[in-house]
């Protein structure tokens, strides 16, 4: 799931909550003009795939929507987080007065109430992700759906720019905006895939844990052999 989880942080995901996802902090496929008809150097080009998916009209949408469709549950793990808050404060509270008495072993007292933090903050950590699951595999419905039309933009934008090489930035030391395929790789995506559904069918897992699941049904038949 690396790339899933790229694009997730790309898009700014953090926690439970969905509105950080909108922060533009994939800039190379938003900020990036379009590349000349015949990209770079002997057909040579770069693009940040992921940063396409994430500025995606597709994934954008997708988004937004999700925050009306999952309103009760993201706002029930907000709930839950400012709940969590509470719990701990007073232990904080507790440990800067007890820490101040004279003669007070801080080390002792401050092991004893990180000990009750991180018992509430596991507690509250499962909880919270057993209410934001459904959340969780929205999103991975949602980037599966594009995904799937990705490589087809990719090779629709190579072909329409004259491109037989396309390469990460990562893997570049430096380029000029001349090489940089993504506004056309951003085009044909959204041209292509405006939109996605976002609320799996019913029992729908992500294609990872079905090829997890489809490994180990066949390992018995394997060992059989």
């Amino acid at each position: 799931m690396k790339t899933f989880a790229k694009i997730i942080a790309l898009a700014a995901l953090a926690g439970i909550s969905q509105a950080a996802m909108a922060a533009p902090a994939a800039k190379p496929a938003a900020a990036a003009p379009a590349a000349s008809a015949s990209a770079g150097v002997n057909g040579v080009a770069v693009a940040n795939l992921d940063a396409v998916v994430a500025n995606s009209l597709a994934f954008k949408k997708a988004q937004a929507d999700r925050e009306v469709t999952y309103k009760a549950q993201l706002d029930a793990a907000k709930s839950k987080e400012a709940a969590l808050n509470a719990q701990i404060k007073p232990i904080v509270d507790k440990f800067q007065k007890d820490r101040a008495a004279p003669g007070a072993n801080v080390n002792a007292l401050a092991a004893a109430a990180q000990q009750q933090v991180q018992q509430i903050q596991e507690q509250g950590k499962a909880e919270i992700e057993k209410i934001v699951e459904p959340v969780r595999l929205s999103d991975a419905y949602v980037l599966e759906q594009i995904m799937d039309k990705r490589a087809a933009a990719v090779q629709s934008a190579m072909s329409k720019a004259g491109v037989t090489l396309l390469l990460n930035p990562e893997a570049i030391l430096a380029a000029t905006n001349a090489y940089n395929l993504n506004q056309q790789i951003l085009t044909e995506l959204n041209t292509s895939l405006p939109s996605v559904q976002i609320v799996p069918p019913a029992g729908w897992q992500p294609r990872e844990a079905r090829e997890a699941a489809a490994q180990q049904q066949q390992a018995p038949a394997n060992e059989s052999r």
